[in-house]
């Protein structure tokens, strides 16, 4: 079942379409997120703040959040662990 976090300021993603959380600093990520924001596949959820984390989600769309990528893969994994616990039982 498909799970929803929030990533900051009332913005939520679908945790099942999530391939990977990254760092905004590399140049490689830097081009990555230029390239979404030219072809309108990018999704700016920061409001207006410093970006911290790229989420590249399964339809090459990339959303920018405010948040650390620890904070967010966090609070993704304590739902699969909820997840796990809730099938044992």
């Amino acid at each position: 079942m498909n799970r929803l976090i929030h990533i900051g300021f009332g913005n939520i993603v679908n945790t099942g379409k999530i391939i990977a959380i990254v760092s905004p600093e590399s140049a490689p990520i830097k081009r990555m997120v230029q390239k979404a924001k030219e072809s309108g596949m990018a999704i700016d959820a920061t409001q207006g703040r410093k970006t911290k984390s790229v989420l590249v989600m399964e339809n090459s769309q990339v959303v920018l959040s405010a948040l650390l990528p620890e904070t967010i893969a966090g609070r993704a994994q304590s739902g699969f662990e909820t997840e796990a616990a809730e099938e044992l039982t």
